[in-house]
């Protein structure tokens, strides 16, 4: 019997709250369903499970809060049930404890064993047969997908965040009634805020108006437009971590400046090879070029832990991505050096499209061995970034613009980008930190090669 744990989700997380389970005792599950939502101080994630085998019991409720390392499930593996029943969940087990009973458990599920529990939970969240749904995945197996197909137009009612589920219960507002804005119609926070302004303003209105309270009442509601109770906690939990890391971690920075004109016209070339749908932004490239320079330089590539620096097994690059509620996060795309461009651009898409409507998953979020920050979408030609603890090292990049550019005694006009690195003094130094930037350029130059 192996213990589901309250997982840690960032070396500044101490606690979470278990949102919403996604499975019930007796449900079968393999390595990888999405089986519960947790949140933080700064999102809702969704957390896999680490073990194939069967839900033998919940241990924590819905909306308590306990700290990483927690036990929150019991998972039965096959082996185990067969020869010794769990003593640890008496109510899930005794009541049959003769040898052949066990074996029912599994069955509770054969019902549909070809969904998984994320895809079981939205079909009973959305009132849909799976006996009636067929699967697209491998071996017939039951996807999202399939149920968006089978709902139709009521899949918008059973779309919520986690983040707005949450909201509607503290605020009274009643789901079924609420037009999301999302992405599909999903019901995002905003609309339950919107919703609930709705709800409360015609109540307030009639009473006051003739008397004298309105006028100082008037101010009041600025501040719960301009930010949400829940936005103040992200920002409150971001403000910490980053500052702890400008007491704890020495900076230092370099920049250089890179010349674009190889990159975008590589991309403009691949990118009439490809469909829309498929085609690469400068994003891509650039963590592309990161990732096989922290390759070449590992010593940016890594953790400063218990007083020393820990390589990374892999470059997993985190990527700071601004939510629509305001904040940040920074999911990590594992093993990013062995991707192709292509694979980086998907990756980077689907997470920035789930990270906004809040389904990342735990293992997204944890393990970055070096991060990338960009604000050239938002005009911003440069950007000193804050070191992620516990990495060593962050890069940042501004916008492509074209400047006054001399090669070989002759001005003209390129698209350059300006390339920074925030470094950890512990682990390297200024010399280390051009070399790394030097590497990027160089890589950069040769698009084809990446």
């Amino acid at each position: 019997m192996g213990e589901f744990t309250m997982p840690s989700l960032g070396a500044d997380m101490e606690a979470g709250t278990l949102q919403e389970w996604l499975v019930a005792p007796g449900d079968a599950v393999t390595r990888g369903d999405v089986i519960a939502v947790v949140e933080t101080d700064k999102s809702a994630v969704e957390i896999e499970c680490f073990e194939s085998g069967t839900v033998g019991g919940l241990l924590v409720q819905p909306g308590t809060k306990v700290l990483v390392g927690t036990p929150l499930a019991y998972i039965e593996t096959a082996k185990p049930q067969a020869t010794r029943p769990p003593v640890k969940e008496p109510a899930a087990v005794e009541p049959t404890k003769a040898g052949p009973e066990p074996a029912p458990a599994p069955s509770a599920s054969p019902v549909h064993p070809e969904a998984g529990p994320l895809v079981r939970h939205l079909a009973g969240d959305r009132h849909i047969d799976l006996a009636a749904v067929h699967g697209s995945g491998p071996g017939g197996r039951i996807m999202r997908a399939d149920l968006e197909h089978v709902a139709g137009a009521d899949t918008r009612r059973a779309r919520v965040t986690p983040y707005a589920r949450r909201l509607a219960a503290e605020l009274h507002v009643d789901l079924g009634a609420v037009r999301g804005t999302g992405r599909d119609g999903a019901v995002r926070g905003t609309d339950v805020r919107k919703a609930a302004r709705t709800d409360t303003a015609p109540t307030p209105e009639p009473a006051p108006v003739p008397s004298a309270p309105p006028t100082p009442q008037a101010p009041l509601r600025a501040p719960h437009r301009a930010e949400t109770p829940d936005t103040a906690t992200m920002r409150r939990a971001i403000g910490d971590l980053m500052s702890r890391a400008n007491r704890e971690i020495p900076h230092y920075y370099v920049a250089t400046t890179i010349d674009m004109s190889a990159a975008l016209a590589w991309l403009r070339a691949r990118n009439r090879e490809l469909s829309v749908g498929e085609r690469l932004l400068p994003a891509a490239l650039l963590i592309k070029a990161v990732t096989a320079a922290a390759v070449e330089v590992p010593v940016l590539n890594g953790s400063w832990l218990d007083g020393g620096f820990v390589p990374g097994d892999g470059v997993h690059l985190g990527f700071v991505i601004s939510l629509r509620d305001g904040g940040l996060t920074a999911p990590v795309i594992h093993d990013a050096d062995a991707l192709t461009v292509e694979q980086v651009m998907s990756r980077l898409k689907s997470m920035v499209e789930r990270a906004r409507r809040g389904r990342l998953r735990g293992t997204e979020i944890a393990g970055g061995t070096i991060t990338v920050s960009s604000l050239g979408d938002q005009g911003v030609e440069c950007l000193y970034g804050v070191i992620h603890p516990p990495q060593v090292a962050l890069v940042g990049f501004g916008s492509v613009i074209e400047r006054p550019w001399a090669e070989h005694g002759m001005i003209g006009v390129r698209p350059v980008v300006t390339a920074t690195l925030s470094a950890d003094h512990r682990a390297s130094d200024g010399a280390v930190g051009a070399r790394f930037l030097n590497a990027v350029d160089r890589l950069l130059q040769k698009p084809e090669n990446l």
